[in-house]
């Protein structure tokens, strides 16, 4: 068992072999950025459209479920600190093929979501230099990254501190100009149209019916994915006992300002009536309160929100891979780190299944992604309810006096931790309703067959596999 010891030292090499290059203000920012991607600055247009002012109880709903989800994993790590934890609690807890299964899954949740944000980099390039081929920026994108990756995580670290840094501001700006829109004695905005009474004049609050509003919860979920990737930053921590605790406690704060905060202004601003699918919800609002140039401010944003995105898939990618090769599950290849402390062959290979993206940008960008990114749709449900599981089965170790116990605790566990399972499963269910959650429905099967059917390839190629708990970390 690899335990990491609360007085590490800053920079040293941890007992995977990784450099605690990420300092507690990083972890911080990579934690408040996390989850603000494209999902609230792009898709909350189509989103507000399906569910009107009821979207802000769905993102309040869906952040509680988060918190406790990210309570649990935070359970998990202040017992044991690791990189790529996902799997290998999975693997500890759950057995042999549920390792394999959730770290490939995991991998691939983030691969294919680099796939579709390479791309979307390279459309809001095209804002602005309209001549430049699309997949031409989104290589150039991918590889600039590839290489800030490859030189420490340090490197990256500052360049997820920046990205975080831009999206965290734009929110807080238009948060606080929209609050000054609404109050009466700022004299900004329009004089008449501004009102907290938009969340229930048109139609009332649940103002497309309390089925869409449910419907909405899958679109909802899915713009909260990356708020797990505080996790997988464990192995690289300084002192992860304590940043990691400070990280995961300021979940609610962020869920609270940076979601439902958001949304409030947003929809007290302007009617939702007047927001719709294909149009950011931040643009019509800074359009119109008259800001200067939104369209253009709100484009650097989505550019920023998807770079960090594909830069934090790389970074967790690499990470996870050479967690699979740890325990047998990958080509002992990938544990081997580079001379800068960072897994070079994980990073080249994931980078590598991501240019994918690229060569399908050349041929059919608009249905092929839809298929790829599927596999993140389901896979990302799987992976949030398998943390919540495994604290359940660790819970019932420490219960038995097999484990030490976390100081650290899902709060009201284990009626939350079951309650936060029954709205992942809701949300799975909800699926069912939708054309697009069919498609991804499909697609998951489709994955989820093939990584049984690689399990037991895998396991007939290599012989007789390496039990749960097994480390083949080269020092």
């Amino acid at each position: 068992m690899t335990v990491e010891h609360p007085g590490t030292e800053t920079g040293a090499d941890t007992d995977e072999g990784y450099q605690r290059g990420l300092t507690a203000r990083t972890v911080q920012m990579i934690a408040i950025g996390g989850a603000i991607g494209t999902g609230l600055f792009y898709g909350a247009g189509g989103a507000i459209e399906k569910a009107g002012p009821a979207l802000i109880l769905a993102y309040a709903l869906a952040g509680l479920a988060i918190f406790i989800v990210m309570r649990a994993l935070g359970e998990l790590l202040i017992y044991r600190p690791i990189s790529g934890g996902i799997s290998e609690y999975a693997d500890e807890f759950l057995g042999r093929f549920a390792g394999f299964s959730q770290g490939w899954t995991y991998w691939a949740v983030w691969t294919t979501t680099c796939m579709a944000e390479i791309t979307v980099a390279g459309k809001y390039i095209n804002y602005w230099w309209p001549s430049i081929p699309v997949w031409v920026t989104a290589l150039v994108a991918l590889v600039i990254l590839f290489g800030a990756n490859l030189i420490s995580v340090g490197v990256f670290g500052r360049a997820e501190f920046w990205f975080s840094a831009i999206k965290v501001t734009a929110i807080l700006g238009m948060i606080i100009v929209g609050i000054g829109v609404l109050l009466p004695i700022a004299g900004l905005g329009p004089e008449s149209g501004p009102s907290v009474t938009n969340l229930w004049n048109d139609g009332g609050f649940f103002a497309t019916g309390f089925s869409n509003a449910m419907l909405s919860l899958q679109i909802v979920m899915f713009a909260y994915v990356g708020v797990e990737l505080v996790g997988v930053t464990a192995g690289e921590a300084q002192n992860p006992r304590v940043t990691l605790r400070k990280a995961i406690n300021s979940v609610p704060f962020r869920i609270g300002i940076f979601y439902v905060g958001s949304l409030f202004v947003i929809l007290s601003v302007r009617s939702w009536k007047d927001f719709q699918a294909g149009q950011s919800p931040f643009v019509s609002v800074f359009s119109y309160i008259g800001i200067p140039g939104a369209a253009g401010i709100v484009n650097f944003i989505l550019l920023t929100a998807a770079l960090s995105s594909c830069n934090s898939g790389i970074y967790s990618t690499g990470r996870m891979l050479r967690s699979l090769a740890h325990t047998g599950d990958a080509p002992r290849q990938f544990t081997k780190l580079s001379n800068r402390k960072v897994p070079a062959a994980g990073i080249a290979l994931s980078a590598a299944v991501m240019a994918i993206g690229v060569v399908v940008n050349v041929i059919d960008p608009e249905h092929a992604f839809a298929y790829i990114t599927a596999v993140s749709t389901v896979g990302i449900i799987v992976i949030w309810s398998t943390i919540l599981i495994c604290q359940m089965a660790y819970r019932r170790k420490v219960a038995r006096g097999e484990l030490p116990r976390s100081d650290y605790r899902v709060p009201g566990a284990p009626v939350t931790t079951w309650l936060a399972l029954a709205f992942l499963a809701l949300v799975f269910v909800l699926l069912f309703f939708d054309h697009d959650g069919r498609i991804a429905l499909v697609v998951g099967a489709v994955w989820f067959s093939a990584v049984g059917i690689g399990y037991l390839a895998w396991n007939r190629a290599a012989g007789r596999p390496a039990q749960s708990g097994d480390r083949l970390i080269e020092r």
